[in-house]
């Protein structure tokens, strides 16, 4: 370590801890560190905090260790109130005559824990469910209480999902068909009949303006669902000539999901809202517009249009619409419409969060260099390398950089041709990374950085391996380059010394994390703690609670993590409660989801124990010991014990 980073150790806070790792920039007022460097949560934004680290050592308690997926419900709640809140202000201030009348996309986060928790929180508010297939409207109609709120299908249906929407009309429920596709008109019209319900009916617009970000392919005239404007003229007449134009009520549209800039959302918003004028004016009775999702999360805290981030807030968005729908209705002399949204990421991301515990350390550097003996002859190659790493010519970094790549080069050359054993091969090679290692070191405290060397960094960046898979839990960072913000739970009032980037315990080289949030550009190495023996060392992952629980794939066949949700409770010592537990698949239900019977397994494992143990290759005893072990580990975690 050199004078200058020894200096920056001893002075390190904790406040430098939330400047590094952005705790004020994307934490949206819910995270800070306390004193002794634990990281804290802060439900209600209030001086009421938890120490996530206690929140692992109590779920630890009950047997649950990480990974591990903890939701503070109470933030969730916060989120709900925010943004029913922030609509009605916006409704007031704007003298709108209409109401806010949010719905939450089931398919955001479908567990159910999470939609009652949404419920609850929106049950003051009348705030409503989306669903976008037929298991999702099945656990709407069924979880859905409020008679005043909305149930809102949209995606592609069939028979049976219109059947089913219509059911829950029946049964006195306010339930909306969108039309996606111009076919479903006809068999909306024609079921609706045979059952004698009248239908609601809602059109999702095709509009011209393209969203921004991701997801930006869901909008726009090439965009998978919606009408065309012919299309909705078409539509709207066959209802007139079906004798069901007082069902169609409702306009649609959804410039896609986590859209960064504002300018997008209040041009999609003007465009939808002169739809709704226009059919409007036409005769039907319109009575709701529908913006869809697409209130974003600030992932990296830069307010940015960055794909990552956005260059907004929840208020400014909850106005923008407000007044765009309000300015374009009164232009056209049309009365304002009832406000719905169906914004999912913006309510459930900031409420989960994924702790991992690193559990080993991968080093170019692991094994130390040791000086050549000066009375012993050692092949040339080596002897250079030993001079650039002396930098015996008082050459530029640059120049050192060039000279020991161009060695080692010819160390692989000669290992390949049998010319270096490998003893010398290794020596050349720790050599080799320990040049590496201080013009690195050099190159992070310079102000200018020679091309070729920017890239050291990262390369020489200490891999840290972390007990969960990206695939499972992480799904968005692999398979869109998806940031979340990554911070170590303890030890925050320590410096943070270590250039490191997370590798996953899956078999794939994807199995990784190498880009990190940062409010100017993206990092690709995260600053974190060296390890220290028989300590644990844990990271938070934040602002995972929207699709990451659900997309998750079974790479390796590593399920579902452990899982606890948790309450503030003044009452306790130490301010929480955890009130529910769930624990993660073991191996015996991640095989069951790939047509394997544990017991059918179990049988064929005694089957050929039984054979080893008659002839003779091992002892009955250690047989029926491996036997009870297997059973067992079909019964464990099929993560990492530690």
């Amino acid at each position: 370590m050199t004078a200058a980073q020894k200096d920056k150790t001893t002075a390190w806070s904790v406040t430098d801890s939330e400047n590094y790792y952005g705790l004020k920039r994307w934490g949206g007022g819910h995270f800070s560190i306390d004193s002794q460097g634990f990281m804290q949560v802060h439900p209600l934004r209030d001086a009421r905090s938890i120490r996530i680290h206690d929140i692992v050592k109590e779920a630890a308690e009950k047997g649950l260790k990480p990974p591990l997926t903890v939701r503070i419900q109470d933030l969730l709640h916060t989120r709900v109130i925010d943004l029913n809140n922030l609509f009605r202000e916006a409704i007031k201030d704007e003298n709108y005559g209409g109401r806010y009348r949010g719905v939450f996309p089931i398919k955001v986060n479908q567990l159910r824990e999470v939609v009652e928790e949404i419920q609850d929180a929106g049950k003051p508010f009348n705030y409503g469910l989306e669903c976008g297939s037929k298991p999702e409207l099945m656990i709407a109609l069924a979880m859905h209480k409020d008679p005043k709120s909305l149930i809102i299908c949209n995606g592609y249906k069939d028979d049976q999902f219109i059947r089913l929407a219509l059911h829950g009309i029946r049964l006195g429920k306010e339930v909306y068909l969108v039309v996606e596709q111009l076919s479903e008109v006809a068999r909306i019209i024609q079921i609706s009949k045979k059952l004698g319900v009248t239908p609601l009916i809602g059109f999702r617009i095709k509009l011209s303006t393209m969203g921004e970000g991701k997801w930006a392919s869901s909008s726009g005239e090439d965009a998978k669902f919606g009408l065309t404007s012919p299309e909705v003229i078409d539509a709207a007449k066959r209802l007139k000539r079906a004798g069901m134009s007082d069902s169609l009520r409702l306009i649609h549209f959804h410039i896609g999901s986590q859209v960064p800039n504002i300018q997008t959302i209040k041009k999609a918003t003007v465009e939808a809202a002169r739809f709704y004028c226009e059919l409007k004016k036409m005769g039907f009775p319109m009575e709701l517009m529908d913006v869809g999702g697409g209130l974003g999360i600030d992932y990296d805290g830069s307010r940015s249009n960055f794909e990552s981030s956005m260059n907004y807030t929840m208020r400014e968005y909850a106005r923008d619409v407000v007044y765009n729908i309000k300015s374009v209705c009164e232009d056209a002399g049309v009365d304002v419409p009832d406000i719905v949204t169906e914004s999912g990421r913006a309510i459930v991301a900031p409420h989960s969060i994924l702790i991992t515990e690193v559990c080993d350390r991968i080093s170019k550097t692991s094994v130390p260099h040791k000086p050549l003996p000066k009375n012993r002859k050692v092949n040339p190659v080596i002897r250079d390398l030993q001079a650039i790493l002396d930098n015996e010519h008082k050459s530029s970094p640059l120049e050192r950089y060039h000279d020991a790549l161009q060695q080692k080069e010819a160390t692989n050359h000669l290992f390949s041709l049998g010319y270096l054993n490998l003893a010398e091969r290794a020596q050349a090679d720790a050599m080799y990374w320990a040049i590496c290692q201080e013009l690195s070191d050099e190159a992070k405290l310079g102000n200018y950085t020679p091309e070729d060397l920017e890239t050291l960094p990262q390369m020489m960046a200490d891999q840290y391996v972390c007990n969960f898979s990206v695939f499972q839990s992480l799904i968005d960072h692999w398979a869109c380059q998806q940031l979340f913000p990554i911070a170590p739970l303890h030890r925050l009032h320590e410096c943070p010394s270590v250039d490191a980037t997370l590798v996953d315990i899956t078999c794939d080289s994807e199995g990784k994390v190498s880009s990190f949030t940062d409010v100017e550009d993206i990092r690709h190495t995260l600053r974190l703690h060296p390890l220290k023996p028989k300590e644990p060392y844990y990271l938070g992952v934040f602002l995972v609670g929207a699709y990451q629980d659900i997309m998750g794939d079974l790479h390796n066949l590593f399920g579902r993590v452990n899982e606890v949700h948790v309450f503030l409770e003044d009452d306790e010592e130490d301010g929480f409660y955890i009130e529910d537990s769930i624990k993660g698949f073991t191996a015996s239900d991640v095989l069951g989801f790939t047509q394997y019977d544990g017991h059918v397994l179990t049988r064929r494992m005694k089957k050929l124990i039984d054979r080893a143990t008659k002839a003779d290759e091992i002892k009955p005893r250690e047989g029926t010991r491996i036997l009870d072990e297997y059973a067992e580990l079909l019964r464990g975690h099929t993560y990492l014990v530690t």
